[in-house]
């Protein structure tokens, strides 16, 4: 993991994290978050719910998104401000969840990068928003 000064960003840029989404991270996020929702948990409700199965917290899969923001781009050291999401379709146990950022503008007055995020599913978008971050400059 290496920080990105905000002077090394250009509009353009991406990044991606993927992750298998597993029943494990499905009840340990539903012990860190609170969110027993019996949708995500119990396989009898969720069988009369929509989706007809368990499906992942949609917060678990957007928490990507701050995997790539935090640890690739930008990196280390810059600070999450906002972020938008649209939560698009469900993610079942077993998906692989790709998330990815696009740097979309830079404010450099701020110190501010705008990305656009996306996760994905085979493909298919499951969640897609906007970030904005904070971006330290350069050591003078």
């Amino acid at each position: 993991m290496e920080a990105q000064f905000f002077e090394d960003l250009s509009v353009g840029q991406t990044a991606s994290f993927a992750k298998t989404i597993t029943e494990a991270d499905i009840l340990m996020f539903s012990a860190v978050s609170g969110d027993t929702n019996p949708v995500h948990i119990n396989a009898e409700f969720a069988a009369s719910s929509p989706f007809k199965e368990r499906v992942a917290h949609g917060m678990l899969s957007a928490s990507l998104i701050s995997t790539v923001l935090g640890t690739r781009l930008p990196g280390p050291g810059s600070i999450y401000l906002n972020q938008s999401l649209r939560f698009r379709a469900p993610v079942r146990i077993g998906a692989t969840v790709t998330a990815k950022v696009t740097i979309t503008g830079l404010d450099a007055g701020k110190k501010q990068a705008t990305l656009a995020t996306v996760c994905t599913v085979a493909g298919k978008k499951v969640i897609d928003g906007e970030a904005i971050l904070l971006v330290q400059g350069r050591p003078a």
